[in-house]
């Protein structure tokens, strides 16, 4: 498991340590640093499936990729960098790794989108020092997932080789119907009103939280690159006709990625999740928290972003409830301090409860209600 990540000269912070937990949750204000995180992550494991992040030859960080598409050296570059230390660079802990981080340092060039490696980890290959970051498993679905849409994009190499439901969650649909059979092993993942055990089963009683009587379908179309979404309510004699997701609500399909996501989830995973909460009513945002809570008692470990308070409160009704410990949270509040950001942790307890609650986390609701009252 990832224990912390620092930052240096990239992006929101000149420098910048964070602890991570099994559950992180990253809030806060707009442009105050939280996707900084995630894609510091995601362009690590970026440039280690392009093949150029360990030491040696033409080495570096990747800044445009599959993951990520951050520009050059100058769109990423810490604006109030140090004027002795322009070179940008991360490093990981884990908890099984005794001793120093691993820790990459890359030399800044303004128009470079490979920025050439000065520092990197020893000799040691990268998947056996940290499975979590570059082993299987890993998933980053960003902000700007599928929409509905009349077919999606088919690629066994994606589902099958990979098991990876795509940087937008555009491999989902595929994932779905190449793996709908497989059963979801991990108890805390299962949902106690899905019809079986199954993966298609599973994701059926997730989504029903969010549209009660929803069922989905994924098949593919003979002839083509592409497969096809359709969702159905009600069942029996009470079955709807069949709908393509352009004629459904947009959240459904928005939140499948995050659903299949989490339910494919197995010991050892790192997922990285921004904005689970889009265009989903408050009851639905409070249940991704549910079941990304659950995919940490899988072991998993999740990275999630949000500007929603029910996701906040979704996490510490499951701490209170007993569905994942307390010390196996870690809860960030970014705000911006000049040019750069800064972030408070506040601490949660057994109870749900929280350390502290700093100006602008989570208090425009109070915030509203003492001016409605006023």
């Amino acid at each position: 498991m990832l224990e912390r990540i620092g930052i240096i000269n990239f992006k929101a912070f000149g420098r910048q340590n964070l602890a991570l937990a099994p559950f992180t949750l990253l809030t806060g204000l707009n442009s105050s640093g939280k996707s900084t995180v995630l894609q510091a992550l995601a362009l690590l494991r970026q440039s280690y499936e392009a093949g150029v992040l360990e030491d040696g030859g033409e080495s570096g960080l990747l800044l445009n990729g599959e993951f990520v598409q951050l520009g050059t050296g100058q769109d990423v570059r810490h604006e109030a960098y140090p004027k002795d230390d322009p070179d940008i660079g991360f490093s990981v802990a884990t908890a099984d790794a005794a001793g120093e981080p691993f820790t990459w340092h890359a030399a800044y060039g303004s128009e470079d989108d490979l920025l050439k490696l000065v520092a990197a980890p020893s000799a040691q290959p990268l998947l056996d020092a940290l499975p979590t970051l570059f082993g299987p498993g890993f998933q980053y679905l960003k902000a700007d997932r599928i929409v509905p849409d009349i077919s999606y994009p088919r690629s066994h190499h994606a589902v099958v080789r990979r098991g990876f439901l795509g940087a937008r969650g555009e491999h989902t649909v595929n994932y779905l119907r190449v793996h709908q059979d497989e059963p979801v092993e991990a108890a805390s993942l299962r949902h106690p009103s899905a019809a079986s055990g199954t993966l298609l089963a599973q994701t059926e009683a997730w989504m029903q939280q969010l549209c009660p009587g929803v069922n989905l379908q994924a098949v593919g179309i003979d002839g083509t690159d592409t497969v096809r979404l359709s969702y159905g309510f009600g069942s029996g004699v009470n079955a709807s006709n069949r709908y393509r997701p352009t004629n459904v609500g947009f959240g459904l399909t928005y939140a499948l990625p995050i659903v299949v996501a989490c339910l494919t989830a197995r010991p050892g995973s790192l997922i990285l999740l921004e904005n689970p909460e889009a265009h989903l009513h408050p009851q639905g945002q409070t249940s991704l928290a549910y079941l990304a809570a659950a995919a940490c008692a899988a072991g998993a470990q999740l990275i999630v972003e949000t500007h929603s308070d029910h996701v906040l409160n979704g996490l510490r009704i499951s701490v209170k409830n007993g569905r994942i410990a307390a010390a196996s949270t870690a809860v960030h509040f970014f705000r911006r301090n000049d040019q750069s950001g800064e972030v408070i942790s506040p601490l949660m307890g057994d109870d749900g409860m929280l350390s502290e609650w700093p100006q602008g986390f989570f208090d425009e609701w109070e915030n509203s209600l003492d001016q409605l009252l006023d």
